[in-house]
């Protein structure tokens, strides 16, 4: 009896942290894809729905576009881009909105959301502690662990690079998708 307890109590505490090393492994996946992209261009109908959180600590954008998107944004990475560039940390890319030339640096860190709907492929990834803090004290829901989600139903594709109007972080696709949650494998 005295070990059923003392087992229950040495599971409670997540001290490999694999959330985080989930969190850090699906980042990986997204800059694999987005590297390839910048070697290869994209293939066949692929583009790329990335949201991010504007305010993360080292992301480069225009004060213009900052202060038209204070918290989040979502580009579209499909016909009108340039100058892709991928480091181990972040990612670089050109893009035109409303006519005017862009250009961001995005951390992998603060990308909060990466979809392809092409194959219906999705990730949502939790804040950072950072951000966590902030969002909690605006009062805002925050995801607790990536998702992993697979659209069985499409999703109108946008035609060029545009930021998607403000709003809360996009939830990962829910009609008709497979989702999962890794809080799903973790004890509690």
């Amino acid at each position: 009896m005295a070990e059923d307890h003392m087992a229950e109590d040495h599971m409670a505490e997540d001290h490999i942290r694999y959330d985080l090393l989930a969190q850090a492994a699906l980042l990986g996946v997204v800059r694999g894809v987005l590297a390839d992209a910048a070697k290869n261009g994209l293939p066949g109908e692929h583009h790329f729905k990335i949201s991010f959180a504007t305010a993360a600590p080292g992301v480069r954008l225009s004060d213009r576009m900052r202060a038209q998107y204070p918290q989040n944004m979502t580009i579209v990475l499909q016909h009108q881009f340039w100058d892709l560039a991928v480091r181990e940390d972040a990612f670089e890319v050109g893009l035109s909105f409303g006519g005017v030339a862009e250009k961001l640096t995005i951390p992998f860190e603060a990308v909060t959301a990466f979809f392809d709907p092409a194959v219906q492929f999705g990730l949502q990834f939790a804040p950072t502690d950072a951000e966590a803090t902030t969002e909690s004290n605006a009062g805002t829901e925050t995801a607790g662990s990536p998702v992993l989600a697979q659209k069985a139903a499409g999703e109108p594709a946008k035609a060029d690079a545009v930021p998607a109007p403000e709003a809360k972080p996009e939830a990962p696709p829910s009609a008709g998708a497979e989702v999962v949650s890794l809080d799903r494998f973790r004890k509690k």
